[in-house]
């Protein structure tokens, strides 16, 4: 009987040559679940501004792990015990970190099921692939939710600074092309140590921090906020809301079998059951870019012009202001809309909205990145750095926006 060779190598545009560190991490990547994050794109509906941004969340899941492998060597070369359960848990616990991504990433997120996160699924997954892998997984999961007593390997998975932001930001400035998110991730792995059981940064690594906030800062602003991203993830949001609206009218509306059924269905988190998950497990981009497709055509005013929209890249007029706007703002795009076509208030709510974006790179209140001097001192990375705009990026810069249709629909 032939034995696959698990031990496999694979090859990343970041990082070059990544290993599969051993059997679990492979049948891991191998099982369904995992997969499906090949057809889950990374950025949502970026690709419409910047035409690279075709990457997915199996590339990046990859790619944590990959950075993983680097941090558990570099803290057990400046000894700090590790073992071996504890490395296998941690490269477990990032790789799925984003398994509960649903289409589009963060795009369609509490679209699909009502008010329930992508870690709320993440979480699912990771419980029903332990009972698959006869508890393999129970320290990753305690890993993943922050419970594990060494609170340096949680802040690995999810901080700051962990191995999530350090691959996404390289990765997503590479495939945007926007190099001012091109973060040296190898260099601040480096710069990692462990002291009173917390993450810290060598003093040496103090600039490549400074860079890592004003990059993640200018990522924000520049990508995962465009206005031009904004507004077709808006329009998309819409597209299911309204979808979700004519199937409760008993519309009959052509989509795949796992969209059908969340068409159907009003889920929340208490509702989720193995056969759920399932059906969530089928659920990706294409279903969603099929079914708009073919609603393109549908004989509803809102649910055609919402898809052709997005098809055709033909989106509504996006404007970013400092101040609030104000509900009068609406009312004359509105007004123009309803006698134009002769449709309702509702259906004219559809195409012009406001809403608000925030951008904070730094949350000071909710964990601190510290700086650990060759004396044992340690110092928040804003106390520390001469650099005075690193104060400002801890504070929350939000803006508001109005969309509303160009002239014609």
């Amino acid at each position: 009987m032939n034995t696959l060779n698990k031990l496999k190598i694979l090859n990343d545009p970041i990082y070059g040559f990544i290993t599969i560190p051993n059997s679990l991490i492979f049948d891991l990547i191998e099982h369904k679940y995992f997969q499906r994050l090949r057809r889950i794109s990374q950025m949502g509906m970026s690709y419409l501004v910047y035409p690279g941004a075709h990457h997915t969340r199996f590339q990046h899941a990859i790619g944590c792990m990959h950075l993983m492998q680097k941090a558990v060597n570099v803290l057990r070369f400046k000894g700090v015990a590790i073992s071996k359960e504890e490395e296998n848990a941690l490269y477990v616990a990032i790789l799925l970190h984003d398994i509960g991504h649903g289409p589009f990433s963060h795009a369609m997120e509490h679209s699909i099921v009502n008010g329930v996160s992508h870690e709320a699924i993440s979480l699912l997954f990771m419980e029903q692939l332990n009972k698959e892998f006869n508890g393999d997984l129970t320290l990753a999961i305690k890993l993943f939710k922050g419970e594990y007593h060494r609170k340096f390997m949680c802040q690995l998975i999810s901080s700051q600074l962990d191995m999530d932001r350090s691959d996404y930001l390289k990765r997503d400035s590479f495939y945007t092309g926007v190099s001012e998110g091109n973060i040296n991730s190898e260099r601040l792995i480096t710069m990692l140590n462990v002291k009173a059981d917390a993450l810290v940064i060598e003093s040496k690594g103090i600039y490549s921090v400074e860079k890592f906030l004003v990059a993640r800062r200018l990522m924000y602003w520049q990508v995962y906020l465009h206005k031009t991203g904004l507004v077709a993830e808006q329009l998309l949001i819409r597209v299911l809301k309204r979808a979700k609206e004519l199937v409760k009218k008993g519309v009959a509306l052509n989509a795949s079998k796992p969209l059908t059924y969340f068409l159907d269905h009003e889920i929340e988190l208490k509702d989720f059951s193995n056969e759920r998950l399932d059906s969530f497990a089928k659920l990706d981009d294409y279903d969603i870019i099929s079914a708009m497709k073919a609603w393109q055509y549908h004989d509803d005013f809102v649910l055609k012009n919402l898809c052709q929209m997005i098809i055709n890249r033909d989106l509504l007029k996006i404007k970013l202001k400092k101040k609030k706007i104000k509900k009068e703002q609406l009312e004359l795009p509105r007004q123009r809309l309803i006698e134009q076509y002769k449709i309702t208030k509702e259906q004219a709510n559809y195409f012009v909205f406001t809403g608000a974006i925030t951008n904070q790179a730094y949350q000071r209140e909710k964990q601190n990145i510290n700086i650990l001097y060759k004396n044992g001192k340690i110092e928040d990375i804003v106390k520390a750095s001469d650099q005075l705009n690193l104060k400002a990026l801890s504070k929350p810069v939000t803006k508001y926006y109005i969309c509303y249709p160009k002239e014609k629909l």
